[in-house]
């Protein structure tokens, strides 16, 4: 009789020997590092022995035992397997759908309008949006293609570059009159919107490097901290305060007035950049192709 527990522990423990730290496989499978912890201790209780050697420092913090050397390929072949069967499934019924995976905030600001945009000259061709924070494992067929903010080294996936992407200050219109829009006593006197969402690798500036770069005088003390992007956009068009966001995520709401560009003359060039990133190991399926290569025309045409 089969366990579908056991699946979950080789899911767990696939995912941990590739990436090398339960954190990684935890972004990945969408769960805690200490569930992708739990799970592995579980089927290393049942095979009788460890699977993986911890470590406390270096990048990769989890090494296979010489025992599981062998049984991690015929691991992963299995899951690949399971995997095309149950696109096997779909079937014929599944070849005008393309299933599209970004994040939230990247839905609402950036992608959305676009995909209305195919879906109207595309009618033959279904798509579906899984919204997820984390980076979904396109490699492993979850989508069948991602649009991804990052440095672009992601591991088992092709990638299309499609723009850079830089930080701007931004606020409501209701809050900034027009003879203040590059005035760093004005700023350093407004609340501060904080982005404690992780950024990592990108460079993102600090209020710290931005007031020093506009020459503003210390800021306030105050200042409003949040964990979302999308909440960070959301107050500063609420009039709420300053932030500093990504200029891909605003350029519409600049372009409509909804929002204005603080100290135009200066953006802080992050270390991410945009790309479309497809499954490295599986050809396009036309469907496929066709919206990938419309997406990369429709940005280059906006950008010119």
């Amino acid at each position: 009789m089969r366990s579908l527990n056991r699946l979950k522990w080789l899911h767990a423990f696939e995912a941990a020997a590739r990436h090398g730290s339960f954190t990684g496989a935890a972004e990945e499978l969408g769960v805690t590092p200490a569930a992708v912890g739990q799970l592995v201790r579980s089927l290393e209780s049942w095979v009788g022995h460890p699977l993986l050697n911890r470590t406390r420092t270096g990048k990769e913090r989890l090494t296979l035992v010489d025992e599981a050397q062998d049984a991690l390929q015929d691991i992963t072949q299995g899951l690949d397997k399971l995997e095309t069967g149950l696109n096997k499934l779909r079937g014929r019924r599944a070849r005008s759908v393309v299933v599209v995976t970004a994040s939230q905030v990247l839905v609402m600001n950036w992608l959305m309008d676009r995909l209305n945009r195919f879906s109207e000259s595309h009618e033959n061709i279904d798509l579906r949006l899984n919204v997820t924070e984390r980076l979904m494992d396109v490699s492993h067929g979850e989508a069948d293609i991602g649009i991804r903010c990052g440095q672009g080294d992601w591991q088992g996936v092709n990638k299309t570059w499609l723009i850079n992407e830089e930080a701007v200050l931004v606020c409501s219109p209701r809050l900034v009159p027009s003879e203040k829009i590059a005035c760093g006593k004005w700023l350093a006197t407004q609340k501060l919107i904080h982005d404690d969402t992780p950024h990592p690798g990108a460079d993102f500036p600090s209020w710290e490097d931005v007031l020093n770069t506009v020459n503003a005088p210390e800021a306030q003390e105050s200042g409003l901290h949040i964990n979302s992007t999308s909440a960070v956009i959301l107050s500063a068009l609420s009039g709420r305060g300053v932030a500093i966001v990504r200029h891909a995520l605003v350029k519409q709401l600049l372009e409509t007035g909804q929002l204005v560009q603080l100290h135009p003359e200066h953006r802080w060039p992050l270390k991410w950049s945009y790309y479309v990133v497809t499954p490295q190991q599986n050809v396009m399926r036309h469907e496929v192709k066709v919206f990938h290569d419309w997406l990369v025309n429709d940005v280059i045409a906006e950008n010119l």
